[in-house]
């Protein structure tokens, strides 16, 4: 029995083991079927998890990061592909409409002086106001005449100009001389507000030309200097960061536009052949013969810097050329000052002199040079084209835009700083003294320690103030790149002819203020304070605060009669008969009041001086009786309630204390 019990032991252990043999053999096709199926999608290249399949220590890819604060840049108001693509190689990101609070705003058109008002600290906008005043051609002859008038020979590169129809008497005047004297001359004429050659004409008789038309006449240079026979003008790039104060840069290339057809003098057989005469681009670009140059020496647009490798190959004095054409363009600026400075003064009317701009500028200054080299100024663009229809176009414009928005130095950091400014200048308003220097209840001494005060928060931002410019002078040396600085000048003598200039402009300009200018002007163009000389006079302050000689004994201490050093003496006066009978009312006697002893003081030398004395206590010691009167004195305004109550209390203790009865007493007395 125990056999057979031992073989049913064995075959339900048997089945079990069949059974845990078959299962495990089941589990091991799957994991082949699914590692089969792993290593095909390996093979194929095509990895893909589902969300049960996915291993747990398997990451998801990293996203791209955006920036926390990127520079956002206003690109909706101009069309040129290059300023934007400039930008964003900065590291700018352009916004996708017009964003009014970008730290950057671009417009090829002009922009309204209530725009330029609304602008943050930190932001930069690229017109001034008041530039018309040279950009329009009838407001630049217009400031050139006035100003060539006080000097003719500073003021000599510029073609003689009428502006119509004011001037045409003057114009047909001029011309009814020139053939008197067996002389011809030859006119070209412009729309006031004319641009890209639109509306140019010659002529060589002057009673022609439209006597009620708004033109710009002037004399046309008949000598050029010829490039290959071809009649050329520059276009010079200039910018200007500041104008309060001024900082004018200058770029070293820019581009040669040549005319499309050979130059011969003009004469009534070519005068109206435009493509000979003219060098705009936007007329040449029409002529079948114009040239799309590969390199920066062909073609009928080059570059600048060929035009200087040819000029010293010809042996010509390159270097004396461009000091001529940058004295022409910041002579030209000069004449703008009053206009400019005005205006943006108007717009920003809260912004310190010497504080960061916010407008900057890019300015074409169109430049002809004759036989001799000479510049002459033929108009200024305030709105230069930055096309790039050739590959010189995107070599030299690029380079501008790229150096241009370097030299603004903008940062992520100003908007923060501006608003961390905005909080801190209103904390100083709301924690700011009611009191006013000039209110009558004021002090001497709070109006000069208030004085002392603002004195030294004046010198503070003023030392603040420097050491930002400073700091702006090493970043602008830093990355200048292709531009270089032609004002203010390291030349001290051109520097100092340059503020000549300025302060006469601004008399001719100004005459109002001429006077408030001019020290301005020499405070911050030839005599700039340095940060050793506020620091010295911010010591100077602090130590005469130290001293405390703002509370009377400094310099500049109220004046006025010195104080007494002790009471004063009077003499007794002498005793009349009349007066005998009120010795016997001494102060022992029974009818002794005050009033009885005030008069009774008349009688006894030294009297007087006791009674002051009375008075003299607590009170000031400017106090005095009239001499030899007698009477007591009625104490100063100025004298305490306090020390009034004191005397009295004093009086009514004597009276109640002296055992003696009054007049009163001794009439009740008696009843």
């Amino acid at each position: 029995m125990p056999s057979i019990k031992q073989s049913g032991s064995l075959s339900s252990l048997a089945d079990r083991q069949d059974v845990s043999l078959s299962s495990l053999t089941s589990y091991a096709r799957k994991l082949d079927t699914v590692a089969g199926q792993a290593n095909r999608r390996v093979d194929n290249k095509h990895v893909e998890f589902t969300e049960s399949d996915r291993p747990k220590s398997a990451s998801s890819p990293k996203k791209k990061r955006k920036k926390k604060n990127p520079i956002i840049v206003n690109l909706s108001g101009t069309r040129y592909e290059v300023i934007r693509q400039m930008a964003e190689k900065l590291g700018f990101t352009p916004s996708k409409d017009d964003d009014p609070n970008g730290y950057l705003i671009w417009n090829d058109s002009f922009v309204s002086a209530e725009r330029i008002n609304e602008l943050k600290p930190f932001q930069r906008i690229n017109h001034f106001p008041g530039m018309g005043e040279i950009t329009r051609k009838d407001c630049l002859a217009r400031n050139m005449l006035k100003v060539s008038k006080e000097f003719p020979e500073e003021y000599s590169f510029m073609p003689k100009s009428w502006i119509l129809p004011s001037d045409y008497s003057q114009l047909v005047n001029y011309s009814k001389d020139l053939k008197s004297k067996k002389k011809s001359k030859t006119f070209i004429i412009k729309p006031s507000n004319g641009a890209q050659g639109h509306g140019i004409q010659l002529f060589k008789n002057a009673e022609k030309i439209p006597a009620t038309e708004h033109f710009i006449v002037q004399e046309y240079i008949e000598k050029p200097f010829l490039l290959d026979g071809y009649k050329f003008d520059l276009r010079i790039y200039v910018l200007i960061t500041s104008c309060d104060p001024l900082r004018v840069f200058l770029f070293n290339d820019g581009l040669v536009r040549m005319s499309t057809e050979k130059y011969q003098n003009p004469a009534e057989s070519n005068i109206n052949h435009m493509y000979m005469h003219l060098t705009n681009y936007s007329v040449n670009k029409h002529n079948e013969y114009y040239e799309k140059g590969e390199t920066v020496d062909s073609g009928s647009k080059r570059s600048i810097a060929f035009l200087n490798e040819y000029l010293r190959n010809k042996d010509r004095d390159v270097a004396l050329m461009w000091r001529n054409i940058s004295d022409m363009i910041v002579k030209t600026l000069l004449v703008s000052m009053p206009h400019l400075l005005h205006a943006y003064r108007m717009c920003r009317p809260c912004a310190p002199s010497g504080s960061d701009s916010v407008c900057f500028e890019v300015l074409g200054f169109d430049v002809l040079l004759d036989r001799n080299l000479k510049p002459w100024l033929l108009e200024i663009n305030r709105s230069p084209s930055f096309g790039t229809d050739e590959k010189i176009d995107w070599d030299i414009k690029s380079a501008l835009i790229e150096n241009t928005i370097k030299l603004l130095n903008i940062k992520v950091s100003d908007k923060r700083r501006n608003i961390n400014a905005q909080k801190q200048e209103a904390q100083k308003r709301l924690y700011r003294t009611g009191k006013r220097p000039d209110a009558p209840d004021v002090s001497e001494y709070e109006k000069r320690r208030i004085h002392f005060e603002k004195r030294k928060e004046e010198l503070k931002e003023l030392l603040a103030r420097i050491k930002k410019q400073s700091l702006r002078e090493d970043y602008d040396n830093r990355n200048m790149g292709k531009f270089r600085r032609i004002f203010p000048t390291e030349d001290k003598a051109r520097q100092e002819k340059y503020v000549r200039l300025m302060s006469s402009i601004f008399n001719i300009f100004m005459s109002g203020r001429a006077p408030a200018m001019q020290k301005e002007i020499q405070r911050i163009y030839k005599n700039p304070l340095r940060e050793e000389d506020v620091l010295d006079m911010l010591h100077e302050c602090e130590e005469f605060e130290k001293d405390g000689k703002y509370a009377g004994g400094g310099k500049g201490a109220a004046r006025g009669p010195k104080p007494l050093q002790s009471m004063p003496v009077c003499q007794p006066s002498p005793i009349d008969d009349s007066e005998e009978e009120d010795d016997e009312m001494t102060e022992g006697s029974p009818m002794s009041t005050p009033m009885t002893r005030r008069r009774s003081a008349k009688s006894r030398p030294g009297s007087m001086v006791r009674e002051q004395s009375e008075w003299s206590e607590g009170a000031s010691s400017t106090y005095n009786s009239r001499p030899n009167s007698g009477v007591r004195s009625r104490p100063p305004s100025n004298m305490s309630m306090s020390n009034q109550s004191n005397q009295r209390s004093r009086s009514l203790s004597r009276m109640v204390t002296s055992g003696k009865y009054t007049s009163l007493q001794r009439s009740t007395k008696r009843g």
